[in-house]
């Protein structure tokens, strides 16, 4: 199994260059479905931003869908992120514009120009995510559960590597959040997709089983007890 995420005795720091994290050794392997857990301000943002490449790696070594964290720069932080999908708990659409302009915003961010390539891409990712129909919508139109499908589909428009979501549920109520989880696996399931959620509902944790990396004390330790 291709390894997507490789993390060697990597120190992750905030933007103001403290530490959070010590010595992080985490692998994260093609197709795999991993929880990040831990306490508020624990480094769990931290560790994703790192992995986005929004704060940098310095000390240690780190690759990422083959991207090299330690040489990665501003020019090229954006060929990263076509090989990523971001998903944030307060969903980040842009409200002046609909459902379709949101999710070719990304595309054109990344590089595609090719319109009638980016529609069929969009129309398959909102198909995949069952909304289709609302195509034209405004965010504002949309529930909370719809809301966040908007985002997935518009997180796999690139067909990531590696699907990183950041409190995927946090603002979506029991029912809907079990409906979103299981969408985003089932969608990474499909596509051989890598997925890291950072996660504060064990209740989710119960209902859907998988792989946990805790934070703890500035250190990562998964459930197999390696550190």
């Amino acid at each position: 199994m291709k390894n997507i995420v490789r993390l060697t005795n990597a120190d992750i720091r905030q933007q103001d260059g403290k530490t959070i994290l010590h010595q992080v050794n985490l692998t994260i392997g093609e197709g795999e479905f991993i929880y990040l857990i831990g306490k508020t301000g624990s480094g769990k943002s931290s560790l994703l931003k790192t992995l986005y490449g929004a704060l940098l790696l310095d000390n240690g070594h780190g690759e990422v869908a083959d991207y090299d964290l330690r040489t990665l720069s501003r020019r090229s932080v954006h060929l990263l992120r076509r090989k990523l999908g971001i998903v944030f708990q307060d969903f980040n659409l842009l409200t002046d514009r609909n459902v379709e302009d949101n999710m070719l915003f990304v595309l054109r961010a990344t590089g595609w120009d090719d319109s009638a390539e980016m529609n069929r891409r969009v129309s398959e990712e909102l198909e995949a995510v069952g909304l289709l129909d609302k195509r034209l919508a405004m965010p504002y139109e949309l529930s909370g559960g719809e809301q966040q499908r908007v985002v997935i589909a518009r997180a796999l428009l690139n067909r990531p590597s590696l699907l990183l979501a950041d409190e995927p549920t946090g603002n979506l109520d029991p029912e809907t959040s079990d409906d979103v989880l299981l969408l985003m696996r089932n969608l990474a399931r499909q596509h051989n997709t890598a997925v890291l959620c950072a996660t504060h509902d064990y209740r989710i944790l119960q209902n859907f089983p998988a792989r946990i990396i805790r934070v703890i004390n500035g250190k990562i330790i998964d459930d197999e007890g390696r550190g």
